[in-house]
């Protein structure tokens, strides 16, 4: 079962964040032949999403690196959202392993 957490970035801004993929005794899950993937969606059911950049650099640590560039942030409206991050064995066994709200803060400054 998936870790709830919600996140909050801010509009225009690079976004970056980490989840450690832990077992049921807190041991760090040894992450390598797998890739991970997320999304970011206005409801359950949109039909359009943003893609978290999603990273494994050091696989024995069970740490997944997710980002947004600031261009994509810049995207987006601000307001509440729902995200989930899923790891993919070299098996295609799909796991969520984190999902909740993402909430994305309107920003002010605007470039030109």
């Amino acid at each position: 079962m998936a870790i709830y957490a919600d996140i909050t970035a801010d509009q225009g801004s690079n976004f970056s964040s980490e989840v450690t993929v832990v077992d049921v005794d807190d041991s760090p899950i040894d992450l390598t032949d797998y890739t991970a993937r997320g999304q970011i969606r206005r409801s359950y059911t949109s039909s359009t999403s943003t893609s978290f950049v999603t990273a494994i650099n050091n696989p024995t640590s069970g740490v997944v690196s997710v980002s947004l560039t600031a261009a994509v942030t810049s995207a987006m409206k601000a307001g509440r959202y729902l995200y989930d991050i899923e790891i993919v064995s070299s098996t295609n066994v799909v796991t969520r392993v984190i999902e909740g709200q993402f909430i994305l803060t309107p920003s002010v400054t605007r470039v030109g």
